[in-house]
Order: structure tokens, then C-alpha cells, then sequence
């Protein structure tokens, strides 16, 4: 998939989930607005409850999104002759879009009305989604190849070049400038501390004093627009790798504990599905059926 198709992809995606969710606002904000006990008595009432032709289907929808999204995408990464079937992160966004539009399609299916045992499967799948936007935010702190493999330390380190070595070969410039420019980019790389906030802004700080340092280095040097850029570049490059590996420790000792729970949520939900789902099947709510 190109950049372009993917770019299409995820607006396509995006946009599936904007406009559902407009269009169930739209379509019962009346009946939703309306207090349990009078309920009954709105015209949608047989068309948005939870066992109506709408609400039920939306739950049916919501449902059949979430064991899809879940179980493809660990199939993915369990299976091997599942790997030649698109890149890993394109999966995992696919996951991301069916365990976004099934949570608010059962929303809806509840019509905001929560109770029993369904009530601990709902609350768990809310639990997963929350979870799953923090994860999905760790994720892509851990370095990456462009498939989704994870990098190891190592291989971050091999990506860092010798900075000194280019600007000294291939740009004509004097040495007191050449000394600055590398001692502004040799920064001793750390792991994060406990106070992980305060060190993320000093990171910050200190990478744009960095830039300053180098852009004043390069103005005393006659260099070309093009040559000021790629230094420029060659210096961004090294500091988005220091944090990286500076980072990268941390994430994935942070996507551990995340999974821990995130997954049995995803289990207790999962099984409370199940459950009421042969319970209403039992006592005949077979929808369209």
C-alpha cells in the first residue's frame, strides 16, 4: 500500500466512524434525551430499545466489530501464513477502527441504559477502549521498521550515522563551527527517569537549544540553502534517534504492564458477550431472524 493509499485508508476509515456516530445522534437524540420511565411511550421506542429492530441490529453489529477486530488481529500476529497478508500496523489500525465502531455501536444498542450483568461486560469494554488508546499511544513511542516490527536497542544504535564524519566530508566548514555543531549534537542519552513528565520537557528544551546552537554554527558558514537544510536534517535525525533509544527501554516495560490490563478486560467483556447473547437467544430475541 502506498503513502497516499494508506493516507486514503485511514480518512476512509475515519470518516465510516464520524458519520455513523453522527447519524445514531441524529436519528435518537430525541428518544435518548428522554427519561427511562417515559420511554415507552416515544414514537422510536419499538425501533431504538435494546431489543428493537435498530437497537438490536446495532448490538448484533456492535458485537460481531469487536470478536472480528480482536481475534483477526491476534491471528495476525500469532499465525505465520497469515504474515504475507498486508503490513502488521495496517492490521492493527483495522483492529483500531472495528473496536472503535463496535463500543459505540453498542452504545447505542443499550440505548444508555445499564444494568446487571451486562452492565460489568459494558464497563469492561469501555475499561478496553480507554486502554486501548493508551496503548495505542505507547506503541507508537517503541521504534518501529516500516512493517510494524518491533526495533531492537541495537538496531536503533546502527541507525544512528556519524554525524561528525559527514559534515567534516561532504561541507566546507570552519572548525570552530564544525567543534560546536558536534558537541551541541553529542548529548548523553539516558533512560527516562521516575519523574518522566519533567524529564520529557527537558528533553524538549534541550533538543530545540540544540537546534539553535547548530543554526547559529551554520550561519557563520557559507553554505547554500540546500546544504544549510540537509545539516539541519542530519541533526534532527540524530536527535529523534537519541530519543528514541532514549525512550525505548521505558515503552516497552510500560506495553508489558499494559497488556496485563488490557487483556483481561478484554476477556471478562468477551465472555459477559457471550453469555447474555445466548441468554437473549434463549428467551427468543432472535432479531430478524
Amino acid at each position: 500500500m502506498s503513502r497516499v493509499a494508506h493516507k486514503l485508508f485511514i480518512i476512509v476509515l475515519s470518516l465510516i466512524v464520524i458519520l455513523i456516530l453522527i447519524a445514531l445522534i441524529y436519528n435518537g437524540f430525541s428518544y435518548y434525551q428522554t427519561i427511562l420511565e417515559e420511554r415507552f411511550f416515544h414514537g422510536d421506542h419499538k425501533l431504538l430499545k435494546p431489543s428493537g429492530i435498530l437497537g438490536h441490529g446495532l448490538g448484533i453489529f456492535g458485537s460481531l466489530f469487536m470478536i472480528i477486530g480482536v481475534f483477526s488481529y491476534m491471528a495476525r500476529k500469532r499465525y505465520r501464513f497469515l504474515s504475507r497478508m498486508g503490513l502488521l500496523k495496517h492490521w492493527l489500525e483495522f483492529h483500531i477502527f472495528l473496536c472503535t465502531l463496535g463500543p459505540i455501536l453498542i452504545l447505542f444498542h443499550t440505548s444508555f441504559k445499564f444494568g446487571g450483568l451486562v452492565a460489568i461486560s459494558f464497563w469492561s469494554m469501555v475499561a478496553v477502549f480507554l486502554s486501548g488508546i493508551i496503548g495505542r499511544f505507547i506503541y507508537l513511542q517503541i521504534p518501529r521498521t516500516i512493517e510494524g516490527r518491533e526495533l531492537s536497542l541495537n538496531e536503533v544504535r546502527d541507525m544512528k550515522s556519524d554525524i561528525g564524519e559527514v559534515i567534516k566530508t561532504d561541507y566546507d566548514i570552519d572548525d570552530e563551527s564544525y567543534k560546536s555543531i558536534i558537541e551541541s549534537t553529542k548529548k548523553r542519552v539516558g533512560l527516562y527517569h521516575k519523574n518522566a513528565i519533567v524529564s520529557y520537557f527537558k528533553s524538549w528544551i534541550e533538543n530545540r537549544r540544540t537546534l539553535h546552537n547548530v543554526k547559529v554554527a551554520l550561519k557563520k558558514n557559507r553554505l547554500s540553502r540546500v546544504q544549510y537544510k540537509k545539516v539541519i536534517g542530519l541533526v534532527k535525525n540524530e536527535i529523534s534517534l537519541n530519543r528514541k533509544i532514549e525512550r525505548l527501554t521505558t515503552m516497552q516495560n510500560l506495553f508489558k504492564y499494559w497488556h496485563v490490563a488490557h487483556l483481561p478486560f478484554a476477556l471478562v467483556m468477551l465472555v459477559i458477550m457471550i453469555i447474555h447473547i445466548g441468554v437473549t437467544i434463549v428467551f427468543g430475541y432472535k432479531w430478524i431472524f
